[in-house]
């Protein structure tokens, strides 16, 4: 237990049985002190060369701290002009960690994670006099990011608004976007530690900046990593992070390669939604790894019924089927889940530091994007049901209504496999559409995802393409109603929504897995009649 009060406590004697000689072994190999002093070694010679500019995130609570004057410094500058609502444009490890960091304090943020014009036009319309956009990309190249900018500068400058004064930068020295703010003279660049990948800059300033600047107390996040950081690095079997990386492993080796989350009362907001990508990123690939599946509650369907194939974890205290619990506060529980899947890697035998299969998406929807004639016309749905067109995978039945196109579909499903929910949706507007994952478990008895689209490319895209395949893949797209242009930019925000949704059905389909397609020419009609579909289908 670390000073603070972090545990990991594996409830299932079974597993707690199985997992002991991993942390044994674990102990034996100095594991946890050998990660805490960022030794490269530990995922074998392949991985070395990556994992060696990777693990600057072992030390961030200690090399983050001159962040927080310079935060809490811009934060007064901005409110003494009056300007207090925060915009965050940002993806994946961008967007998530700061989101979990301000909806458990309540303090208010914007994040815009999303091409949905719906979505980004409701950001648009709040006070734009009183609005910061924190522009939010390691790479400096993310197109979502870079849309929102864009627009957004556009529309500080109709409004009458210095543009670059409303736009602060966090990305990695030496980006394009790290250039362009210092050619275009915006109000502040913040150059994070370039040796953390993405899914691991909870305490970086990809975390820090836009939560602070928010109003969260980041200064205290980063005293909770640091009590916790005392034992995580020390090796040790009561190690919370040795413990849980070897339950998730020993599980793995038993056949339950999904890890099912589930807040418990922890007090923190969101907990799984962060951890998700983390895992499904760092794990997913060369056809192994472990699928996060996060749940509304430890009643859900997919935690109370876990099969043989999942495991259930707690975030908070032990409830119900969880097999595995952690506790803690939020600073601290960022350390330990980022250091016991870095430890999962190693037994597993993956490099959690690379995510090779993420651009593949990224590049078929770009080459869609070139090609508006492909990305307009090109697909003619296999049966149209009121107000939802269906593009069925090749072979697969259409006959009848949509609940038996959606019986038809899930039929596809291997033993022990799994069913994504993607919904290329406004996920403020469209947010009804996150029931269907409940529904679909309940019904079906598959462990099953919900993915906001394009969000969860950016997290559980890795594994759908690199991790176990034995996943069926259901799409839901919506009629866009008022575009939005992208300025200087040939496609708008619903082009790049549409594109990025059939170029990842592409790539899934490339990989041999069934994809589902469900157009909703009317969404709010459209939902309704999937649900009242989904209800129809029987449980197996």
């Amino acid at each position: 237990m670390a000073p603070d009060g972090t545990t990991v406590t594996i409830v299932d004697d079974g597993l707690a049985a199985k997992a002991a000689p991993l942390v044994d072994k674990l102990v034996a190999d100095q594991v946890a002190s050998k990660l805490a002093a960022q030794d490269p070694t530990l995922w074998g010679p392949d991985a070395e060369s990556e994992a060696s500019i990777r693990l600057s995130w072992t030390t961030l609570h200690k090399s983050s701290r001159p962040l927080i004057g310079e935060i809490e410094a811009l934060r007064e500058e901005l409110r003494g002009e009056g300007i207090d609502r925060v915009v965050l444009a940002g993806m994946g490890g961008s967007s998530l960690a700061p989101e979990v960091i301000t909806s458990t304090e309540g303090t208010p943020l914007t994040v815009l994670d999303t091409t949905d014009p719906g979505q980004v036009a409701d950001a648009l319309a709040g006070d734009l006099q009183r609005t910061v956009i924190v522009v939010s990309s390691k790479s400096g190249g993310t197109v979502e990011t870079d849309s929102h900018r864009r627009i957004f500068a556009k529309a500080f400058t109709e409004a009458g608004i210095d543009a670059a004064s409303r736009i602060v930068v966090v990305t990695d020295p030496g980006s394009p976007l790290a250039e362009l703010a210092e050619n275009e003279g915006y109000r502040k660049v913040f150059l994070a530690d370039p040796h953390v990948g993405g899914r691991y800059s909870a305490l970086t300033a990809f975390g820090l900046v836009p939560a602070g600047l928010a109003g969260a107390d980041v200064a205290r996040l980063l005293d909770q990593a640091a009590a916790a950081a005392q034992v995580l690095g020390e090796d040790s079997a009561d190690n919370p992070a040795l413990r849980l990386g070897a339950a998730w492993a020993a599980a793995h080796a038993d056949g339950a390669e999904k890890v099912v989350l589930a807040d418990t009362g922890s007090g923190i907001t969101g907990f799984p939604d962060w951890a998700e990508q983390l895992i499904a990123e760092s794990t997913g690939k060369r056809g192994t790894g472990l699928l996060p599946v996060a749940v509304e509650g430890p009643t859900a369907p997919g935690f109370a019924d876990a099969g043989a194939d999942a495991t259930p974890v707690a975030v908070g205290p032990q409830v119900g089927a969880a097999k595995i619990t952690t506790e803690g506060p939020l600073g601290a529980q960022f350390l330990l889940w980022e250091f016991a899947t870095a430890i999962a890697g190693r037994l597993l035998e993956i490099n959690p530091f690379d995510q090779p299969d993420v651009e593949a998406a990224k590049a078929a929807a770009r080459s869609l994007l070139d090609n508006p004639a492909a990305l307009e016309g090109g697909e003619q749905p296999s049966t149209v049901d009121d107000t939802v067109e269906v593009f069925a995978p090749e072979g697969m039945s259409t006959d009848g209504e949509l609940a038996d196109v959606l019986r038809s579909f899930l039929a596809t499903a291997p033993e022990g496999g799994y069913l994504a929910v993607q919904a290329y949706l406004d996920r403020l507007d469209d947010a009804s559409a996150s029931i269907l994952r409940a529904e679909l478990a309940k019904r079906t008895g598959l462990q099953t995802t919900f993915g906001w689209g394009p969000r969860f490319l950016h997290s559980t895209g890795q594994y759908h393409k690199g991790g176990h395949q034995n996943g069926i893949f259901l799409q839901i797209t919506g009629a866009v109603e008022q575009d939005l242009d992208v300025p200087d930019r040939p496609y708008t925000l619903g082009k790049l929504q549409h594109a990025q949704a059939l170029g990842d059905g592409q790539v899934l389909r490339e990989h041999g897995r069934p994809v589902l397609r469900l157009h909703l020419t009317d969404r709010a009609a459209g939902l309704a009649q999937l649900v009242r579909a989904v209800q129809e289908v029987s449980e197996r």
